[in-house]
């Protein structure tokens, strides 16, 4: 609630968009690679209207095209938005985020690629993280987690939670839904790719 931040913020935001968004959206045919990776998956709203995106860290390596993938993450923040209009955007529209990290090895991490996805949360998206779910995170990623969070808004902090024991979980999943969150996870939905979901044309 500080108008002048806000303000500020915005104009950067417009700017921003207007010169790495040129076109409004980021298309498939733009960060090809990064989808064959098959690694995020875009799931129906939340009991409380959430699109779910699910990342799947063990089919992510560190990128070689780091222009491509900030266009990833462009594309996909867009895509899972758009998939919670229903019609019309009331201008609040939040997504639930699952960090899978299980049976990821050394060469799945990417600190780097972590921050980047954050901080395009908190600078061109902000307000549009409900919450984030962190699962399975191994021993070895506890540090990598430490130096991560060092980047990150205080406010964004408070927003994910690392699912460690089964009160978490149950808490997890009954936040997601069962009819929303895939089997593997404890719900009744199967996993659908990003690219696989077909967005209805928003209505005028």
């Amino acid at each position: 609630m500080e108008a002048e931040k806000a303000a500020k913020m915005f104009v950067q935001c417009q700017k921003w968009r207007a010169s790495f968004v040129p076109n409004g959206f980021i298309s498939d045919s733009e960060v090809p690679d990064e989808l064959e990776a098959k690694k995020i998956y875009l799931q129906d709203l939340s009991a409380k209207g959430y699109p779910i995106m699910i990342v799947k860290a063990s089919n992510h390596f560190p990128p070689k095209d780091h222009l491509q993938f900030k266009k990833f993450v462009v594309h996909l923040l867009d895509k899972t938005i758009a998939s919670s209009f229903r019609g019309r955007e009331i201008g609040n529209e939040k997504l639930i985020g699952i960090l899978d990290l299980q049976h990821i090895s050394y060469k799945n991490i990417d600190a780097r690629g972590l921050i980047t996805g954050f901080q395009f949360l908190q600078a061109y998206y902000p307000e549009r993280l409900a919450k984030c779910f962190i699962l399975h995170m191994p021993w070895f990623f506890v540090s990598v987690w430490r130096m991560v969070s060092r980047f990150l808004e205080k406010a964004t902090l408070e927003k994910i939670v690392i699912v460690t024991n089964d009160d978490e979980r149950l808490q997890f999943i009954k936040e997601v839904g069962e009819d929303t969150l895939p089997e593997e996870y404890g719900g009744r939905a199967k996993l659908r790719a990003l690219q696989d979901v077909q967005l209805a044309p928003l209505d005028n």
